[in-house]
């Protein structure tokens, strides 16, 4: 995922490692040789249009919802057809009143039309506390639950990872974020859910105590989720 920081500065750009308490704690029962974080892109402002979502310095907030506002001025002078009108016109009126696009809700027929222009403000993004840049994987931590991703965990052996999917990912889904042979060969998932394991004391307690389950493909996945893949190799 890449995240563009718009007039936020003194981040190192690059890959970043998103601290995660969830794993942290699940490291702490579970052995593993290492521990792997979810992992996202920091870029530069210059990037912003390539970007999924914004870190944004509270001052340039208002740059960037008056920038879309000069664009929509623009697009609506061109007699646009009437639905693309209807939606180009309900974000500028949220704009006006301040409110970023993407928190109006859009439909995804009106994303859709709108899709192909510069609108910054259709991007999830967070408002970052200048005071509070030490608390920067908590910002990024929001941004991501912002976005609409979730992360489920995978436990020992070589490591205790996250992995970064979609909020209401099937387990069929889940497991290609690990490698497309899993799958393509997907058998079953055996699913601890995190309080479960937190609660037994590790993963074996909790399998020893019954909390493991056995889901299938169309299985949605939930934040945090401990998971096992069986898969035809």
């Amino acid at each position: 995922m890449k995240i563009a920081l718009a007039g936020v500065s003194g981040i190192p750009l690059g890959k970043h490692n998103v601290a995660d308490p969830r794993l942290d704690r699940v490291h702490q029962l579970v052995e593993a040789k290492k521990k792997a974080c979810v992992q996202v892109d920091l870029v530069a402002e210059d990037e912003l249009a390539e970007a999924d979502s914004l870190l944004v310095h509270p001052d340039r907030r208002p740059d960037l919802i008056l920038q879309d506002l000069e664009f929509l001025e623009v697009r609506l002078g061109r007699e646009p057809a009437p639905q693309e009108r209807a939606a180009l016109e309900k974000l500028r009126e949220a704009l006006e009143r301040e409110q970023w696009g993407w928190d109006l809700g859009l439909a995804g027929d009106e994303l859709a039309m709108l899709a192909a222009y510069p609108l910054v403000t259709l991007k999830p993004a967070a408002v970052i506390d200048p005071a509070a840049m030490d608390r920067l994987d908590e910002w990024l931590r929001r941004l991501l639950d912002q976005a609409g991703y979730q992360c489920f965990l995978t436990v020992g052996g070589k490591e205790n990872r996250a992995w970064l999917i979609r909020k209401n990912a099937t387990a069929w889904e889940a497991a290609g974020a690990i490698h497309s042979d899993i799958q393509k060969g997907f058998i079953r998932a055996e699913i601890i859910s995190y309080a479960d394991l937190i609660e037994a004391g590790g993963e074996t307690p909790a399998k020893r105590a019954g909390k493991m389950r056995l889901e299938m493909k169309d299985y949605r996945m939930q934040d945090a989720d401990i998971v096992n893949f069986r898969f035809n190799k």
